[in-house]
């Protein structure tokens, strides 16, 4: 019989499959479909201090292979997921949760991780410092190393759960990124987000998307997710989640090869509500293809194979 356990900073997940932020929602949504307790975690919709109503329309466009899109972090602010969203969570989830946290300021982030780390159900912060679809914030802390560092030692100064920074892969050197997060005393990192990228109509010979650029998604990314934690995997000694194009349970095994510890999914929600469930279901059975007894064991184990 396999193993399909993982530990996150000390806390043990039953299997690696997360369902990423943003393609989730606050995790409820899912639970009218299936028993989402089948999932290792999952990490619910970015959270920013103040509601954001996002981006204008048109937020999506389709890619060949994988889809665009600028939704801009809409959410209702952290007050009103504490209040209102992480209590329908509990009812339906009865495991530790990753809270993904964004801002556009270093106090914006410290002030809305430490409301969230107060909370019982959350198990992990995940800060995202790499998010493409918004002006002044996201994106600009996760492409330097020094504003990364700011980041990760603003929100640990005042947090005790294990913080995860979100990674930006439009960035020359992602391992630097990663070095600083951990310098900075992040527990873990989390990579890669969403690439930055465009389509434009032919017909009207503008950008599909209001916000003309938004973040690709979906099967296209998987090699370049599966390089990039294969080379941060070599430059720290934190764990690291595995994210980026990810749709089957060898996605999931060749992620955690590379580095991965836990594997988180994102697209593949948008395409089949089903996917985080049907991965899970399909492990314990890959797993033995490959001849894998436990999951622990493989990771990393591409750089020692």
């Amino acid at each position: 019989m396999v193993d399909t356990r993982v530990t996150l900073s000390g806390i043990t997940l039953d299997n690696p499959v997360i369902p990423a932020s943003g393609t989730f929602g606050y995790g409820y949504e899912f639970a009218e479909l299936y028993d989402i307790n089948c999932l290792g975690s999952l990490s619910c919709k970015g959270t920013t201090r103040a509601p954001r109503f996002g981006n204008p329309t048109p937020r999506i466009a389709e890619a060949s292979a994988g889809l665009l899109n600028a939704v801009g972090l809409q959410n209702p602010g952290v007050d009103q997921v504490i209040a209102q969203e992480l209590p329908r969570l509990r009812q339906v989830f009865h495991k530790p949760m990753m809270a993904n946290v964004s801002g556009f300021s270093i106090d914006e982030y410290a002030e809305t991780c430490a409301l969230l780390d107060r909370e019982d159900q959350v198990g992990w912060l995940e800060v995202n410092i790499s998010c493409p679809n918004v002006h002044g914030g996201g994106m600009a802390f996760g492409s330097d190393p020094q504003a990364a560092a700011a980041v990760t030692r603003a929100v640990k100064a005042v947090t005790k759960k294990p913080v995860y920074m979100k990674l930006s892969p439009n960035v020359t050197d992602i391992a630097a990124v990663a070095r600083a997060c951990e310098d900075a005393g992040a527990d873990g990192v989390s990579l890669i987000n969403t690439l930055l990228a465009m389509r434009i109509d032919l017909k009207r010979r503008k950008p599909l998307l209001a916000n003309e650029t938004g973040g690709l998604s979906g099967p296209a990314l998987l090699p370049l997710a599966v390089r990039m934690v294969y080379q941060v995997y070599q430059a720290v000694d934190i764990p690291i989640i595995g994210m980026g194009g990810v749709s089957s349970a060898e996605d999931v095994l060749e992620l955690m090869l590379a580095g991965a510890t836990a594997v988180e999914v994102g697209a593949a929600n948008l395409v089949d509500p089903f996917a985080c469930r049907d991965i899970v279901a399909a492990l314990p059975r890959t797993m033995e293809q490959y001849g894998i007894h436990s999951l622990r064991e493989i990771i990393g184990g591409a750089h020692y194979g």
